[in-house]
């Protein structure tokens, strides 16, 4: 019988004790980072492999390493840069409606300042007030409470934005039918103050851009001022309770 070769196993016990020291060297280098520049006459002799296979010195590798992280944070930054200008802008449209509704002396003033606002400052396509009350005003769009808890009694809850796609019998009391083909997603809050007074809704062609991870902040601070000022501009509005 032929015996088969047997790996020796003393090249298993070499190859783990290698492994064991490259991990207690690079730990070491690790806890040392000042290591090479108390030991400066180690550096030509390191060998790290180039992107074109050459060899270059430690330090010019981490110089490279370190410019790449500075692009990496200095791009982050801008990212962030954008975000806040944004933001910013927000705030001040926002702020400008909030001014006006504040002003406002009628339910005529109320819905002009909305619309306008969200249509020409913001630059929303699509813009749904609703106002809801059993003896509607000669001004803006009125339904009765019944007929609003019928079609969209889930986007009624009191202090609860909603944003996402909805579906189509909601677009369509919403934004009509015509609309409600066009749109690709939709942020919507209640109006209310002590009871639900209407629904304030705002839609984009973009299906990405109203996310149902998208917070609804300043739509939800417009909507809190109006539920204030609009009981007090038209009696026909009453608390729902």
């Amino acid at each position: 019988m032929t015996d088969k070769p047997q790996v020796p196993a003393r090249q298993s016990d070499e190859s783990a004790s290698e492994s064991l020291e490259a991990a207690a060297v690079a730990a070491y280098l690790e806890a040392h980072p000042d290591f090479f520049v108390e030991h400066e006459e180690l550096l030509p002799a390191m060998r790290i492999p180039h992107q074109r296979g050459d060899t270059v010195s430690l330090v010019e590798r981490q110089m490279s390493i370190l410019r790449d992280r500075n692009i990496e944070m200095r791009h982050r930054l801008s990212q962030l840069m954008d975000v806040a200008r944004d933001n910013d802008r927000l705030f001040d449209k926002t702020r400008r409606l909030i001014l006006s509704l504040m002003d406002a002396a009628s339910l005529e003033d109320v819905v002009i300042s909305v619309e306008d606002s969200l249509r020409q400052d913001f630059q929303v396509p699509f813009v749904s007030l609703i106002l809801l009350g059993d003896n509607p005003a000669p001004v803006g769009r009125w339904v009765t409470h019944a007929d609003a808890q019928t079609a969209i009694g889930g986007l009624l809850t009191e202090g609860k934005s909603v944003s996402g796609t909805l579906r189509e019998h909601e677009l369509d009391f919403l934004f009509g039918e015509e609309q409600r083909k066009q749109i690709g997603s939709t942020a919507v809050v209640a109006v209310s103050h002590q009871g639900v007074h209407g629904i304030l809704a705002i839609a984009s062609r973009d299906p990405q851009h109203y996310k149902s991870s998208v917070g609804t902040l300043f739509l939800s601070y417009i909507a809190e001022v109006m539920g204030r000022v609009l009981p007090r501009v038209n009696s026909s509005l009453r608390s729902v309770r």
